[in-house]
């Protein structure tokens, strides 16, 4: 089995986030970067299934050289090569024409993603690639199996559970429960300086929209402290400040 996972190079959850250029651009100072935790389970779940021989795991990203020691640790973890697309991920549109433009000529059985990018948290671009390749996928999956030429997948619904069974090759988008995700070891560190991380040219796409500028969430204010027993008071600042009855 080949899979091909896609991976991206997202801010650590503790970072702090600011922009720059009067709000038009992220500011990039300081930010340490890991692997999208999303896309994480997605590589988790590739190395099980291709583990003892069963198929090989190619990770892909689009960006910049600065993402290579992410994607360095995606080959620590078990994925046998790289590929990163030479050029700044400007949109979900342009990241997943890149890739299906990519994995049309390379015959993977697998396209693994996760659900959605903990930066942008858009979960398009699953769905694009899919489309481009004109494959099934499902996303948001808990539970992935593979049997013979089928996936079956589990995804969560209000109220329950569904099961989907589609014939591969697929996309699917991961979410927690795939699988767990995995440390590097040792030996595992030292084998992704030898392996493979081929970089190629972007293609053109018609750019469809641009961010024109972003905005943090309000600080927060004061707090009121209300005595529990006046129900009337607590009562009239829920209507009069907080304007939520």
């Amino acid at each position: 089995m080949k899979i091909l996972v896609c991976i991206s190079n997202v801010p650590d959850t503790t970072s702090k986030i600011t922009f720059t250029d009067n709000n038009t651009a992220f500011n990039t100072a300081g930010i340490q970067y890991i692997i999208n935790p999303y896309d994480e389970i997605a590589l988790a779940r590739a190395v099980e299934l291709a583990g003892n021989g069963q198929g090989t795991i190619t990770v892909i990203h689009v960006g910049e050289a600065s993402a290579d020691p992410t994607i360095r640790k995606a080959l620590a973890i078990g994925a046998d090569d790289a590929v990163r697309i030479d050029a700044p991920p400007r949109d979900a549109w342009f990241v997943a024409n890149q890739i299906a433009s990519y994995a049309k000529t390379q015959g993977f059985d697998l396209i693994l993603t996760g659900r959605e990018s903990i930066d942008y948290n858009g979960s398009l671009v699953q769905g694009y690639i899919a489309e481009l390749l004109g494959i099934p996928s499902v996303s948001i999956a808990k539970k992935l199996d593979i049997n013979g030429t089928n996936a079956t997948v589990e995804r969560e619904i209000e109220g329950g559970k569904e099961v989907i069974q589609i014939p591969l090759p697929a996309v699917i988008g991961t979410a927690e429960g795939v699988a767990e995700p995995k440390i590097p070891n040792m030996r595992g560190i030292m084998s992704a300086r030898s392996k493979p991380l081929e970089v190629i040219a972007a293609i053109d796409v018609p750019a469809l929209s641009h961010i024109t500028h972003f905005d943090t969430p309000p600080a927060r204010g004061n707090v009121k402290l209300v005595d529990k027993d006046d129900i009337a008071q607590l009562v009239e600042l829920l209507h009069s400040e907080a304007k939520v009855i």
